[in-house]
């Protein structure tokens, strides 16, 4: 008989419905002779009508393109929000608010100035988002393959969780040249006014550390944001299915998912901000100013300091990880490629418990 205890846990766990389903792959054919067919675990909507395999390097190719688009034209797009928001973080004194940090920048630069830092933006953030994305997809198979499909079920927020980490560590050492670069032409005035003119300036000054200096503080920024961003996003999608959307997701439209994607991806947006803003505040400060260590910026910065910003923050990055996570979505769609739906307790799982005959 299976342990009461861990009957009771499996059905007051608030996780209740896992991402996706795990279920036998097809069984090669072969003789009673030759023993049982081998089992993988695969996603639940390879069935579909999908252009490649779950799982498959094609797969994890595009979840990767996906992820450039995502990041990199989203990024971009809002960089002139990003500008000011780096502004307030670093000189507090005399950018008051969002408004008149708007207001100062064009009238010293002009309507172009708020454009500064494009091109470091795009090319960081999409080398960011090959890594987040694609680098994701490749962490939850792999971490779900080693635990089996019982306990992928039982512990799947721990393992968005500990994906999620393991992609942005990676992302994190590919967008840090690029963010140093950014920082430093959006708040140094006089410094630099494009990449071109600033990633030399900054390699001649201080070596090639000045590109990566800020990686410590960016896995500080990133990972804790990055971890809330996959599995709040995960968990909000299995919860509005359940209890927001009136029909299955299997009965609803690729148009109607996409929207349930970005409602989700908003919401686990203002999550993000708020766990990520107080590192976020420590590298615009680390990357403005030559010389310093993420330690001495803390204690100028102070307890209240690191909140600098935390409104076009939630606003920035809330918008941000909706359309990242629309913009990731539709390229599945558009590809075909596998989407797992919200699935069932493995049928395993449920015979164990005592919930099936």
């Amino acid at each position: 008989m299976y342990p009461t205890a861990l009957t009771q846990l499996a059905r007051a766990n608030p996780f209740s419905a896992p991402l996706f389903s795990l279920q036998r792959a097809e069984e090669l054919q072969q003789t009673p002779a030759a023993g049982p067919a081998p089992r993988r675990l695969a996603a639940a909507a390879t069935a579909d009508d999908v252009s490649c395999a779950f799982g498959s390097n094609k797969y994890y190719a595009m979840c990767g393109f996906g992820g450039i688009l995502s990041c990199g034209l989203t990024h971009t797009a809002v960089v002139p929000l990003d500008l000011v928001k780096c502004r307030l973080q670093v000189d507090p004194e005399k950018y008051k608010s969002i408004g008149n940090g708007f207001r100062l920048t064009v009238r010293e630069d002009g309507a172009r100035g708020l454009a500064k830092g494009w091109a470091p933006t795009f090319i960081g953030y999409s080398m960011q988002g090959l890594c987040k994305f694609g680098f994701y997809e490749v962490f939850k198979i792999f971490y779900s393959d080693l635990m089996g499909e019982e306990n992928t079920y039982l512990w799947r927020t721990s393992l968005y969780l500990a994906a999620s980490a393991s992609a942005e560590f990676f992302a994190d050492i590919a967008l840090a040249p690029m963010e140093a670069c950014k920082v430093r032409i959006q708040t140094k005035p006089g410094y630099a006014n494009t990449l071109r003119e600033c990633a030399p300036k900054m390699y001649a000054e201080e070596g090639v550390w000045a590109f990566y200096k800020g990686v410590v503080p960016l896995w500080m920024r990133q990972i804790p944001y990055t971890m809330m961003k996959f599995a709040c996003f995960e968990r909000t999608v299995e919860l509005l299915y359940k209890y927001a959307v009136p029909k299955p997701r299997s009965e609803c439209s690729k148009s109607e998912q996409l929207i349930v994607t970005f409602t989700a991806g908003y919401i686990a947006g203002v999550f993000c901000a708020i766990v990520s803003h107080p590192a976020d505040s420590v590298v615009s400060v680390l990357n403005k100013e030559s010389g310093s260590t993420a330690t001495q910026v803390l204690k100028k910065l102070g307890p209240r300091g690191v909140w600098n910003g935390l409104v076009p923050r939630i606003i920035m990055i809330g918008t941000l990880t909706a359309l990242q996570w629309f913009i990731y979505d539709s390229v599945k769609v558009y590809f075909r490629l596998p989407r797992p739906p919200p699935p069932e307790m493995p049928e395993s799982l449920k015979k164990k418990l005592g919930l099936t005959e």
